[in-house]
Formats: structure tokens, C-alpha cells, sequence
């Protein structure tokens, strides 16, 4: 007997280790895709307008901007098609080796795009199909990533073990802002001709180190648990979209219930930004003071994956949503208050309350599909509600503030309807943190 309960404590203790092993690589690897994608997000803030729109009004040259960052967006339902399918149909990790290269190599390829004044407008023309590349590769890592930490882990901690691939983006949007913040300390000429260029010319680097961790985790035990069944029993292996589509009122619940979540955290490191330098605060301490911000968030979004395996996912996500709507008037009022102090204050709560959604949200779009077609309905599910949420808010929120004479109001009351969408969708969607991840349906 003491042999066999030396043997299955062995067992466990290994399982454990590769969990960690697991969990480590999604977050390490979220982070680095994270920063190569948000990275897009401040260079489209504080240098594309002036880079590739030059000679156009200020704020024209912002909304420009905020379109070729919304083409990545719409990308990303394609890449959770196309990485979806084949991860679950060959497997999760062979998929995120693959999305992972795709980012790096086109973020550093934006590093090196000649501006309007070299080829004109041929520089927008390329920056639009990089980030397009970038999109792609977004939309397949995310939902390999969550799946991979969700499939090794203790079933009642899967909201902290997913929450950790969420966590990779605010680690990412760190290390994107505090080194583009960097740079910004440059002489504005200096800043615009090659500054940032520095922060996506990194991201070479990065691919190494995240190709060189995710070489070592293992296949998702649960999902070659699920192909040996069906290779056993001799059955046709569908094809996971159709299979997602017969069944489509997960993928437009989630959609939605997921929508407000990428648009309220879309707007603070683009127009949020843009809009407290223009209220007098300076580049560099607004930039640092988000990276700050999103440093703390950090363990807020764990704390929220971990809320979420005790009281339930929708519980915890829909407090966070109202009390987001409830803050954005005093958040707008400290963000133009030209005080960088305040602008830090803004972000930090902004981003605790944004965290209370963030960090359940991965189990909660995960645990609503079956085995066999996971990964393909957690990553188009997913990337539509960033397309729908996040693909055109800040260009919207740009406009209306722009047309409105620079009045904030039409702002709040869009994020704010935008925001009881999702609540309602979330209340409507069924509670999931019991699901039962080994059935194949």
C-alpha cells in the first residue's frame, strides 16, 4: 500500500509541476504577445499620427491612427479560426510556437517601416498589413495559451490558473509603455525619426526568449485524453467550427458579455492617454503613470481568476462592469486635470475595477465549449468580442470627442451603454465555473 501511495504521490507532485511549468509559459508568452500588440497601442498615440499622418489636423491625424490599430482587431477573429482549427485538430502547443513567431517577426517589421515623409503614404499601407499580421497571430495565441493553462490545472482553480494568460496583458502593456516612455524622454524630432522605433526592434528579442519557453511544456492532457477516445471508438472527427456554429448561442453570448471588458481596456492606453497630454499633462509622466497603473493591476486580475473559483464568474465580472460605469466621470475629471499624480490615481482604479472582469474572463469563455472544438469557440468567441468591443473604440471615442467640440460627455455615455450590454449578456449567460472540462461535445 505505502508503495502505491508513494507512486500516486509522485504522480501528483508531477502533474503539479508541469501545471506550474504550464501556467508560467501561457503567462510569459501572453506577456510577450501582449507587448508586441499593445506596444501598437501608445506608438499609435504618441508618434503614428505625426510618423505616418503628417500634415493633418492634430486629431485627424489621431482618429488615422486609431484605424490602422483597429485593423488588427478585425484580424483577430481570423486567427482564432485558422490557429483554432488546426489546435484543435493537431494540437494546442504546436499553434502557439507558430502565433508567437508571427507576432515577433511583425513587430519587429514595424520598426522598421520608412515614414510618410520617405514613400508617402505607402508607410500607412504597410503599417495597416503588419498589424494585420499582428492581429492574426493575437487571435490564435490567446486562446492556445488559456487552454493550455486551463487544461493542466486543478478544477477548482481554473479561473486563477486562466486568469494568469490575462495577466500577461497588463504585464505587457508595462513593459511596452515604460519602454516607449523611455524613449520619449528623446528630443521630439529625435523621438519621431527613430525613437520608437527601438521598443518594436525589440521584439526580436523577446521572441527568443518566449520561443526558448515554449519548446519545453508538454500537450494538453485533456485534449489528447479526448483524441484517443475518438481515435478508439472510430470516430469522424469534425470539423470545429462547423461544430461551434451549430450551436452558436455560446459564441454570441460570450461575444457580447465580453465586448465592454476590450473597450474599456482599449481606451486608457489610447485615448486616454491622448486626451491627458492634450489637457496639459506631460508625455512621459502620462505614459510611466499607466505603466505604474498596470503594474498593480497585475494582482488584481489573479485575485479576480481566483474571486471568480469561489463565488462564480458572472458574480464577480458584472460588479466590476457597474463599477466601472460609476467611475468614468471622476476617472475623465482626474485624467484632464494635467496632474500626473491624479492621471496615476485614474489608471489605478481604472484598471483594479477593469480586473474584476479581466481575470475571470478567460475560464469563462473557455468552459463554455466542448473538448474537440475549445479551441476554435474560446478564440473566435473571444477575438469577436475585441473586434466588437475594442477594434473601433477608440477611433469612436476619438470622433465624438472631436465632434462634440471637445466635450467629454458623448464619451462616458458611450462606454457606459456600452458597458450595460455586457452586463446583460453576462447575467444571461449561464454560470460555468462547474463545467465539467472532459466532456466532448
Amino acid at each position: 500500500m505505502s508503495g502505491h501511495t508513494t507512486l500516486a504521490s509522485a504522480g501528483t507532485a508531477a502533474k503539479r509541476k508541469e501545471a506550474r511549468t504550464v501556467i508560467l509559459s501561457s503567462y510569459l508568452g501572453s506577456t510577450i504577445e501582449f507587448y508586441d500588440f499593445l506596444l501598437y497601442a501608445t506608438a499609435a498615440a504618441v508618434a503614428f499620427p505625426k510618423v505616418f499622418f503628417a500634415g493633418t489636423d492634430e486629431w485627424v491625424g489621431v482618429v488615422a491612427a486609431y484605424a490602422t490599430f483597429a485593423a488588427g482587431y478585425v484580424a483577430r477573429p481570423l486567427g482564432g479560426v485558422i490557429f483554432g482549427h488546426f489546435g484543435d485538430k493537431v494540437g494546442r502547443k504546436g499553434m502557439l510556437i507558430i502565433s508567437m513567431a508571427m507576432m515577433g517577426i511583425a513587430s519587429t517589421l514595424i520598426g522598421l517601416i520608412p515614414g510618410a515623409g520617405v514613400i508617402g503614404p505607402w508607410g500607412a499601407v504597410i503599417l495597416v498589413l503588419l498589424r494585420v499580421c499582428q492581429g492574426i497571430a493575437v487571435g490564435g495565441e490567446w486562446g492556445g495559451a488559456a487552454l493550455m493553462a486551463l487544461e493542466h490545472s486543478d478544477p477548482k482553480r481554473r479561473g486563477f490558473a486562466a486568469s494568469f494568460v490575462n495577466a500577461g496583458a497588463p504585464t505587457g502593456a508595462v513593459l511596452g509603455t515604460v519602454v516607449m516612455g523611455i524613449f520619449s524622454a528623446l528630443p521630439q524630432d529625435a523621438f519621431l525619426a527613430w525613437g520608437w522605433r527601438v521598443p518594436f526592434l525589440l521584439s526580436f528579442v523577446l521572441l527568443i526568449v518566449g520561443m526558448f519557453v515554449r519548446l519545453r511544456v508538454s500537450e494538453s492532457p485533456i485534449f489528447a485524453e479526448a483524441v484517443a477516445k475518438e481515435e478508439a471508438q472510430g470516430a469522424k472527427r469534425k470539423i470545429p467550427l462547423l461544430d461551434v456554429l451549430r450551436r452558436p448561442k455560446a459564441l454570441i453570448m460570450i461575444m457580447f458579455a465580453g465586448a465592454a471588458g476590450f473597450g474599456l481596456q482599449v481606451v486608457l492606453p489610447t485615448f486616454s492617454v491622448t486626451y491627458a497630454v492634450s489637457k496639459g499633462a506631460p508625455q512621459q509622466g502620462v505614459l510611466y503613470a499607466f505603466a505604474g497603473a498596470s503594474a498593480i493591476s497585475i494582482i488584481f486580475v489573479l485575485l479576480g481568476g481566483r474571486l471568480s473559483d469561489r463565488l462564480g464568474r458572472r458574480p464577480v465580472m458584472i460588479a466590476g462592469l457597474a463599477l466601472f460605469i460609476a467611475y468614468l466621470f471622476p476617472m475623465f475629471g482626474m485624467l484632464g486635470s494635467g496632474n500626473v499624480a491624479l492621471v496615476f490615481v485614474a489608471f489605478t482604479v481604472a484598471l483594479i475595477l477593469h480586473s474584476s472582469l479581466y481575470g475571470p474572463l478567460a475560464a469563462f469563455v473557455s468552459e463554455q465549449f466542448g473538448t474537440t472544438s475549445r479551441y476554435t469557440g474560446a478564440a473566435v468567441g473571444y477575438q469577436l468580442a475585441t473586434l466588437i468591443g475594442a477594434g473601433f473604440t477608440p477611433g469612436i471615442v476619438a470622433g465624438l470627442y472631436k465632434d462634440s467640440g471637445q466635450d467629454i460627455l458623448p464619451v462616458v455615455v458611450f462606454l457606459s451603454v456600452m458597458a450595460l450590454v455586457s452586463i446583460v449578456f453576462i447575467a444571461l449567460t449561464r454560470e460555468s465555473k462547474n463545467n465539467d472540462l472532459t466532456t466532448v461535445r
